[in-house]
């Protein structure tokens, strides 16, 4: 009988560390990412988000797990995707502009999104406020308008014969960001610039746009950030167009600079991927997105490429170099 008894206890034992080890497994929260663009060009915003995961002691497949999506460059792609991950029962979701996270809040008004890079944030009721956004979705804004408009002022700080700037948006369809290019439209008068708007609807436009910007005598060009998604799959494309069509070049994201780009002006992106983390953490510990105020950048950065400048057989002058946050040489 006290066998019995020894060998019921032993099984029981088992059994219940078999139940704990199953229970223990299901409580790896798992983690949706949606990026805009294709594997390769979202490298570097994976790779920082990642960091900001393992700063917060996180371990990619052991105590968490990430699901990685590429939107490559289709914003239409975004509400398959996010559906997608809903299915997966994810515990959070974090995209890249405030159009993907209307793309995906279309979806699920439960699941918590976390934005890395929201230009409007209040557009088409995203959330309430800053302090308190309300709802499913929360995270960082970069404040676009103002930093298209400081992209021309540092250009023509660098280039004060400038006359001319060629703008490349994207798409101006109703219910996306038009901020920044507003913003620098109204701008460009009190900087003594005339802008040359390249707009791009399709990747087939791109070589197109940039014949006729040649034609125009434009001295320089501009990238704004493209809600549509679009230009993010197709920075390299971008960047050797500038290249062979001699225009310095100011550009909105990191990854340009990575594909070989001439100048980069914006809030750290990188960090912004990496603050993302932390509300991912946040939230997995109960918070709430709609008490999770949305951060506002106050970190900058202007990165001058001199492997990029050689490459059009231009020098900056040491005035200008002092200018930059970081020289890549």
């Amino acid at each position: 009988m006290k066998n019995v008894v020894f060998l019921f206890l032993i099984i029981a034992a088992v059994g219940a560390g078999i139940v704990a080890e199953a229970q223990q497994a299901k409580k790896v929260p798992r983690i949706g990412f949606i990026a805009s663009g294709t594997p390769s060009t979202s490298a570097p915003y994976r790779d920082a988000f990642q960091q900001g995961l393992r700063g917060l002691g996180y371990v990619e497949g052991k105590n968490i797990v990430v699901e990685y999506r590429f939107a490559e460059g289709k914003l239409d792609r975004i509400p398959d995707l996010t559906t997608e991950l809903v299915g997966l029962k994810v515990d959070a979701i974090v995209v890249v502009s405030s159009s993907s996270a209307r793309a995906a809040k279309k979806v699920t008004t439960t699941v918590p999104i976390v934005m890395t890079s929201s230009g409007n944030p209040f557009g088409g009721g995203l959330i309430a406020s800053l302090a308190r956004p309300g709802g499913n979705v929360t995270g960082l804004t970069n404040l676009v308008s103002d930093l298209g408009t400081k992209r021309l002022e540092l250009l023509k700080q660098v280039f004060p014969g400038l006359t001319r700037v060629a703008v490349l948006a994207g798409p101006l369809r109703p219910g996306l960001e038009r901020t920044e290019l507003k913003g620098m439209q109204a701008a460009a008068p009190s900087i003594k610039l005339q802008l040359h708007i390249m707009e791009i609807r399709t990747a087939d436009d791109f070589e197109k746009a940039f014949e006729d910007a040649a034609k125009t005598n434009v001295g320089a060009l501009v990238v704004t950030r493209d809600p549509t998604a679009l230009f993010s799959a197709h920075e390299k494309r971008i960047v050797e167009l500038a290249t062979k069509n001699r225009l310095p070049a100011m550009y909105p994201r990191i990854g340009y600079i990575k594909a070989g780009g001439l100048m980069y002006y914006a809030e750290d992106e990188l960090e912004n991927y990496r603050r993302a983390a932390t509300y991912v953490d946040k939230i997995l510990k109960g918070a709430k997105p709609a008490d999770l105020p949305v951060e506002q950048p106050t970190k900058f950065e202007f990165i001058i490429n001199l492997r990029a400048a050689k490459q059009i057989d231009l020098t900056f002058p040491p005035n200008v170099l002092a200018l930059a946050d970081k020289v890549i040489k």
